[in-house]
């Protein structure tokens, strides 16, 4: 039975083989700590980081690569923003998220509830995980130290406005934090035409690179007011016992995930050559074949917008009489269909979309993807549909 992986809001695959030819080239000729040498070696190592950054810079238009700083994946790059603004903003301080957002948000600030009394809002989204710019605005307080944003859900493939977002946050002189694991290389981002202070993204999703890489774009001038997290070596002003303020320096400590960032550089080096602009319109596509196909079939529920300007191809399903991780088990064992169920560590956008708690099986297309396999998937949904119902 042909294998189809349908799970790539958790990660990429496949991957462009360049990605993993650089991984061994990497591990095979070259090895060194970036900034802990002036040898060779050293010396190719900070130039494999330093085109890395470029080719982020590039992606997703930032001013400079100094900017791109590397963290070990999404979740730390959004705790580093997080923790880092808020951990001392006193008792209080306030910070503005949504119902849509993920775990790697809503625990940070769950734990500084805790810990320092920050007092937090989360903000509702309709049915269709879609949130409203002016109810952002409204939960702005007086002591509101940052809000933090989703693009895109990892539950239902809604796209948020980011730009209405950053003009409100801007207008309020309060931080704006983008959470873009599930939008990143899918959809084209452009971070100064947002406004955006902060984006988070992993390199493991639709950067197609491997597991352990991720990035912080921080706005110049934004280095100013976020303290670091954490401190330690650099390589860089070793006289100094504070940590350099310097840029990316100042967030980067130890050696880097070098053999990673080498293949991350080529899984951005490859979406730049397809074009996002090109890979944004083949998940359309996919998005309108799968909608169209389970369009009206009874007893199975698909939730999200059903509109393909307002989404990307990040489906959560159920069928009608099964439970979600039944469904998912069923998808494998008699169609080689791999998916993933249950809250997808966002409880709160399964609160929204009525699929608590058991949650829901979700379908997630990638760069790969193709229309065969989301015809497949939508078959196989129909056969077990009806199946359940002959049993019922």
């Amino acid at each position: 039975m042909t294998r189809v992986y349908l799970d790539n809001s958790a990660t990429s695959f496949p991957k462009p083989p360049a990605v993993a030819r650089a991984m061994a080239r990497f591990a095979r000729e070259c090895g060194a700590s970036a900034g802990r040498g002036a040898y060779a070696e050293a010396r190719a190592c900070g130039e494999v980081i330093q085109t890395c950054r470029e080719r982020l810079a590039r992606l997703i238009n930032a001013p400079a690569p100094e900017q791109i700083v590397f963290a070990l994946n999404c979740s730390e790059a959004l705790a580093i923003a997080i923790r880092g603004l808020l951990n001392t903003a006193g008792p209080g301080a306030h910070a503005v998220t949504t119902a849509m957002d993920h775990n790697s948000v809503l625990r940070p600030l769950g734990a500084l509830a805790q810990q320092t009394g920050l007092e937090f809002t989360v903000v509702p989204a309709d049915g269709q995980g879609r949130v409203d710019p002016r109810d952002i605005r409204r939960a702005i307080r007086p002591r509101t130290r940052l809000i933090a944003l989703v693009h895109c859900s990892n539950v239902t493939g809604t796209l948020q406005d980011v730009a209405g977002a950053a003009d409100i946050a801007r207008q309020a002189g309060v931080p704006l934090l983008v959470d873009a694991a599930q939008s990143v290389g899918h959809v084209p981002i452009d971070v100064q035409a947002w406004g955006a202070d902060l984006v988070a993204f992993p390199g493991h999703k639709g950067l197609m690179g491997p597991l352990g890489t991720g990035v912080l774009y921080v706005r110049a001038g934004m280095e100013d007011a976020l303290p670091t997290m954490k401190e330690g070596g650099t390589g860089t002003v070793s006289e100094q016992l504070l940590q350099p303020t310097s840029m990316p320096d100042k967030y980067e400590i130890g050696s880097h995930n070098a053999i990673g960032i080498a293949g991350l550089s080529e899984g951005v080096a490859w979406v730049l050559g397809r074009g996002v602009d090109r890979l944004a319109e083949h998940d359309r596509r996919l998005c309108a074949t799968f909608m169209d196909a389970l369009d009206g079939l009874e007893g199975v529920k698909v939730y999200g917008p059903g509109q393909v300007e307002w989404r990307r191809g990040v489906f959560s399903v159920n069928v009608a009489g099964l439970a979600p991780g039944r469904l998912a088990q069923r998808l494998e064992e008699e169609h080689g269909i791999l998916t993933r169920s249950g809250l997808h560590c966002a409880p709160l956008a399964h609160r929204c979309i009525g699929t608590l708690p058991e949650g829901a099986c979700r379908l997630s297309f990638g760069a790969f993807t193709t229309a065969q396999e989301v015809q497949a998937a939508a078959g196989a949904l129909e056969i077990i549909a009806k199946s359940v119902k002959c049993l019922a």
